[in-house]
């Protein structure tokens, strides 16, 4: 009988895990009922009871484990980290607030039996925001638009995985490791299914801008060469117009010299033009050399508190 493990990652999500563990055991037993299966939780230390929660789920229920972290870990690493610890022939992906539904497992696992060794969601649409929606839409373009490798646009991470996959991660050294970007330059041929993003059914979403930010900067330092070598170009572009805007002032005070006179502004505006452009590039350059340090400390994903259910 094959195993289909499912890694949940987890932070204070006390108000979704139990009716997201009855209505996953439903999805087994209606739908996937040859299969046997293990829901795996890995949760980033929450501070309310989900930790409680998840152990009274996993003494009533031995397919039901769970990895507890010291700290939060962030949003890529727990998830990742998880994936490794599972033991399923292949392995499901998804978040614990519902927004990628549950009777997608057994459409993923249907491909899978076809011969995919990777199929994956993609958010056709989406009930969140639509606001964010646009934004985010921005985002994989330009990061599709510049990157080496052709990113997945709307792909959250949430799909299915099989075990040579999840061996071909176990032999990554990558400290902070962009599943989204690792699935597109490495993974085996994939089906992609699109569905309907649903809202959160409960509770409040952890992410805000600044994490938004750190996520998408995560994706553009590890997979694009394009946006540094805009800079390069655009620093020889302004070096050259410089070079003949400074000429033809030259040339104007040399032949006029009692009557032209060019004033201060247009120092000025050039000194804040330039100083602006160079503040950006440096610090999108820092993001670069943030991104490089972390991964050169190789420290590990995550450090377990303890785990359940593990045998």
């Amino acid at each position: 009988m094959k195993k289909i493990s499912v890694l949940i990652p987890t932070f204070n999500e006390e108000e979704n895990v139990e009716l997201l563990c009855k209505c996953l055991k439903d999805e087994f037993k209606e739908n996937l009922p040859k299969y046997d299966y293990e829901i795996v939780f890995i949760d980033n230390h929450s501070t309310d009871n989900t930790r409680d929660k998840i152990k009274k789920l996993c003494k009533n229920d031995k397919k039901i484990k769970a990895i507890f972290n010291t700290k939060n870990f962030g949003q890529f690493n727990s998830p990742f980290y998880g994936l490794l610890q599972t033991t399923g022939d292949a392995t499901v992906l998804m978040c614990a607030d519902f927004q990628d539904p549950v009777e997608m497992i057994h459409k993923f696992v249907k491909e899978w039996e076809n011969g995919y060794k990777i199929v994956i969601g993609i958010k056709s649409k989406s009930k969140e925001k639509k606001l964010m929606y646009f934004i985010r839409s921005c985002y994989y373009k330009l990061i599709k638009k510049f990157s080496s490798v052709d990113q997945i646009e709307h792909f959250t991470g949430f799909g299915l995985y099989d075990k040579k996959f999840i061996d071909l991660l176990k032999t990554l050294e990558d400290s902070q490791p962009y599943l989204r970007g690792i699935v597109a330059e490495l993974g085996y041929d994939r089906k992609e299914i699109e569905y309907t993003q649903q809202k959160r059914r409960k509770g409040k979403t952890k992410n805000n801008w600044y994490s938004l930010y750190d996520v998408g900067m995560i994706g553009i330092t590890s997979y694009t060469k394009g946006i540094m070598r805009i800079a390069t170009f655009f620093g020889l572009f302004t070096a050259v117009l410089s070079f003949i805007v400074g000429m033809v002032y030259l040339i104007q005070k040399l032949i006029f010299w009692d009557k032209f006179s060019a004033g201060v502004a247009p120092i000025l505006i050039g000194q804040f033009f330039m100083g602006s452009i160079l503040l950006f590039f440096i610090g999108l350059l820092s993001e670069y050399i943030l991104s490089i340090n972390t991964r050169v400390m190789k420290r590990p994903l995550v450090v377990e508190e303890s785990r359940i259910n593990f045998d």
